[in-house]
């Protein structure tokens, strides 16, 4: 279960979307979402989730506390 969110101050650039090994990140009302059902965190195929590492947007991807 994905503990990571996209914030409002996404600016639906689309880069994160095609790196997710999960197809857990889609367009949502404009920005991106991610499927907590499907999300891995990327675990086991990367040390960082690589959404959050490809975004440009300061602290736009965050894990949920």
């Amino acid at each position: 279960m994905a503990l990571y969110i996209v914030k409002e101050e996404c600016t639906a650039c689309g880069d994160c979307e095609p790196l997710c090994p999960t197809q857990s990140i889609y367009p949502h009302k404009g920005v991106y979402a991610i499927n907590p059902d499907t999300c891995t965190e990327c675990e086991g195929d990367s040390d960082v989730p690589k959404c959050e590492e490809v975004c440009t947007v300061p602290d736009c991807i965050l894990p949920l506390e």
